[in-house]
């Protein structure tokens, strides 16, 4: 009853012998696993998969053999296969061990990446599910979706797993940050207040307690005095990283968003993926059809702003070094190009990562950025924030 799946496995390129079937079916046999849906994957797989590269095909074949199985009812099924329902809604996405993710070799460089994904799409006639090679869903190819390869293009999935694609040809909807999120603590605030310039300006108009003591003193009425509203004088541009990795740190990334809004008048801001490239955007909802050039951004605010970058700058090495290499679009200039235009037009810039600084060490694209921006990488806690609103402040 599993030949077709057999069979999908040689079609889908996966090296399997028939002794490999013949061992996956004495397993069945002998009964390793019994109604476990991650048993039966993961039997199968380890039985007739000898190279983790493969593990993409695998996946895909896996998902093609059971397709369209849920639609039968459970008594016809269970009279044709003895496999229970709950096996047959688990189909591509399956996710490996860490010791299997860290065997999988990378596809060779940028470069060779870039110019197989052109191969491929010049000699791929159809839909393919698992595999290393073909662009499909599921396994270990560098091309595709829902499957691992520690450097590959991920094309049509709705969103990160491991965080691992050089590139990711998709159209993906990233919502807007909610400026108003009620802070759960006032620590951030409290940090925000280190980079303060006080300067009284604006229309409007505050009680003057002291002068209107001393002028009702020295003329024996009630002579009340106003002076023009203490503001925070200092001018900030703030850069916000969205989707894939930052998703986790959506909640904290709002709650500065918000004390940020609360605390500086002069604020501006934009959202961008990764790497700041050619555009950025203000709303996400917007990002495809309403960019704003970067160089009109450059153009636009002077020195005299103090330039905040926020954004876990985990990312490909390429997306930052590489013409081309940017998420989503192909990138006429490198990002780390468009991350210096900014440190020199902003001499008062920093970044803030809600990675651990522990873990900053173990991440190339985090390295590159901090040594781009000299040093002023700072992590999202109280003390980071702090130690940067420092920095900006002399």
């Amino acid at each position: 009853m599993f030949l077709p799946f057999f069979e999908n496995l040689r079609n889908c390129h996966v090296p399997v012998s028939l002794r490999e079937y013949l061992t996956f079916l004495e397993g069945m046999k002998s009964g390793l696993i019994t109604y476990d849906v991650e048993g039966f994957y993961y039997l199968a797989r380890t039985s007739m998969v000898k190279d983790e590269r493969n593990i993409d095909k695998f996946d895909r074949a896996f998902a093609m053999s059971f397709e369209g199985l849920e639609a039968i009812s459970t008594e016809d099924m269970l009279e044709a296969v003895d496999i229970p329902q709950e096996w047959l809604e688990k189909m591509a996405e399956k996710f490996l061990s860490e010791e299997e993710k860290a065997e999988i070799e990378a596809a060779g460089g940028f470069d060779k990446l870039m110019e197989t994904l052109k191969e491929r799409l010049k000699e791929q006639e159809g839909r393919h599910q698992g595999g290393n090679k073909w662009i499909g869903t599921a396994g270990t190819s560098p091309f595709g979706a829902y499957g691992y390869n520690p450097e590959g293009v991920r094309i049509g999935q709705d969103k990160s797993r491991h965080q691992r694609a050089v590139k990711v040809w998709d159209k993906r909807e990233f919502r807007n940050l909610d400026g108003d999120v009620e802070l759960g603590t006032r620590n951030i605030k409290v940090a925000l207040k280190r980079l303060r310039n006080w300067a009284r300006d604006g229309a409007h108009e505050e009680l003057d307690l002291d002068n209107t003591i001393r002028a009702t003193a020295e003329h024996g009425y009630l002579d009340v005095k106003t002076r023009p509203e203490r503001r925070n004088a200092v001018k900030v541009l703030l850069f916000l990283d969205v989707g894939g990795s930052m998703d986790p740190h959506i909640k904290v990334v709002e709650e500065l968003f918000s004390a940020a809004r609360a605390e500086f008048k002069h604020l501006e801001y934009y959202y961008f993926h990764n790497c700041l490239y050619e555009g950025v955007w203000r709303d996400n909802a917007r990002r495809w059809n309403a960019q704003t050039p970067t160089w009109d951004v450059l153009r636009t605010y002077g020195s005299d702003y103090k330039c905040i970058f926020v954004g876990d700058a985990s990312m490909s090495p390429y997306e930052v070094a590489y013409k081309g290499g940017a998420n989503e679009h192909w990138n006429e200039e490198a990002g780390m190009t468009w991350l210096q235009r900014a440190r020199e037009q902003w001499p008062d810039h920093m970044w803030i990562n809600p990675t651990p600084e522990a873990h900053w060490k173990y991440t190339q694209s985090i390295q590159m950025i901090d040594e781009i921006f000299e040093g002023r990488m700072v992590p999202m806690t109280l003390e980071g924030i702090e130690r940067g609103m420092k920095e900006l402040g002399r």
